[in-house]
């Protein structure tokens, strides 16, 4: 396997740096500013919208689809070095390229599974960055780890289909700008085949039925640049029977399709939130002093910093070996890679934050620094996407297949 990066990642990687150094990093306290003197906390801050402009107009836009067609073109192991970077400012560098989630994986399913006018009508604009979008797939009332339990319903009613359900933790639904919703649910729930049971469909935000109850909260914070997370309400909703994503009983294979790359994609931005962690440690352990030395004197200090550069050393390369296998064997063929990376690699970045954290002190759970949403953001990815027990069960059972 050859490590190196190829011409064309490194000259988008040393565009995206300097587009981190020069744009996003500096925007960071203008957004929060901007934010702060916002009618509402889920508009958009000015400095996000000239940051997407600058981003587009040095052609840093939309890398994450693999589509030519509609994106950057690049394959997984060329764009996750990429993601990397926009993961050391998780808030505005992912939205700023269009590269955030759920838009990413809303775009994936719309371009592989949708048809002409559902793309022309949803995936252009997203593509664009003129609209926002959300993925309805988590519920409250049932363990929606295994999204088999999920209890929606979608009927079919002539030329329309009859939504009802509620939902819960909803990316992206609070985004005044969220104007698609691809909904899961389950078009024959007493089908023989509990993978079989489930569709999806695409719900317009204004549909009469559809009810934005409230914003869900991750640790206390509300996640704003992402526009949230929403209890929605589905209450006899109706939409035309072209809405529908492929066809009935499709719904299971789609979300596998589109949950493969977000997890992926989640992991690369979690190298980054790591990388930025540890340069916030080194800089405040040569800058504090404590007991009459700097804290880099510190031998506590000495292993902590040891020990991140290791693991994110692993972490990356796993990650790395993952992208190739999916682009040269698929998916399917990087099944266990894809497990292995979305168990490891929280578990070690939220460890990796947690000791940034306790080096800076009442600091390190300030908002001074971005250390306590960094945190966050990567503890909730141990659940999101499936949580990490799921991954270790399938994951140990294909092992032991082989022994059976």
């Amino acid at each position: 396997m050859d490590f190196a990066f190829d011409a064309r990642t490194e000259e988008l990687r040393a565009k995206l740096r300097a587009f981190m150094d020069a744009y996003v990093y500096p925007a960071e306290a203008v957004a929060e500013e901007q934010r702060a003197a916002l009618a509402s906390p889920w508009d958009t801050p000015a400095v996000v919208e000239e940051l997407k402009a600058e981003a587009r107009r040095q052609g840093l836009w939309n890398l994450f689809l693999p589509d030519a067609e509609y994106g950057a073109g690049l394959t997984n192991l060329q764009y996750a070095p990429l993601a990397e970077i926009t993961g050391r400012s998780p808030q505005l560098a992912p939205t700023a390229t269009n590269c955030a989630a759920p838009d990413t994986g809303n775009m994936e399913v719309l371009a592989q599974f949708g048809d002409e006018q559902q793309k022309k009508q949803w995936l252009e604009p997203l593509l664009a960055g003129e609209i926002r979008s959300a993925f309805a797939m988590t519920e409250p009332e049932v363990a929606s780890s295994d999204a088999t339990n999920i209890t929606t319903y979608i009927r079919r009613d002539g030329d329309e289909y009859v939504i009802t359900g509620r939902k819960w933790y909803i990316s992206g639904a609070m985004d005044p700008n969220c104007k698609i919703f691809i909904v899961m649910g389950k078009t024959d729930p007493d089908g023989a085949d509990i993978r079989r049971q489930q569709s999806m469909i695409l719900v317009p935000r204004d549909t009469p039925g559809v009810t934005v109850k409230r914003a869900m909260q991750v640790f206390g914070y509300e996640d704003h640049y992402h526009g949230g997370h929403a209890e929605v309400i589905f209450d006899q909703a109706r939409v035309p029977v072209s809405n529908l994503i492929g066809e009935e009983g499709g719904g299971f294979a789609i979300a596998q399709a589109r949950l493969g790359p977000g997890r992926i994609h989640h992991c690369m931005r979690l190298i980054g939130m790591a990388e930025r962690a540890i340069e916030l440690m080194c800089r405040r352990a040569v800058s504090r002093t404590a007991f009459g030395k700097a804290l880099a004197q510190q031998g506590v200090v000495h292993n902590w910093i040891a020990d991140a550069r290791v693991q994110v050393e692993q972490l990356r390369l796993l990650v790395l070996k993952t992208a190739w296998l999916m682009d040269t064997a698929g998916n399917r063929g990087a099944h266990t890679e894809i497990q292995a990376i979305k168990i490891a690699t929280p578990r070690a970045v939220v460890e990796i934050i947690d000791r940034a954290i306790q080096l800076h002190g009442a600091g390190g759970v300030s908002q001074d620094f971005p250390l306590a949403e960094l945190y966050a953001a990567a503890r909730t990815l141990m659940i999101a996407d499936g949580p990490d027990e799921v991954h270790q069960r399938s994951l140990a059972r294909r092992e032991l297949k082989r022994y059976l």
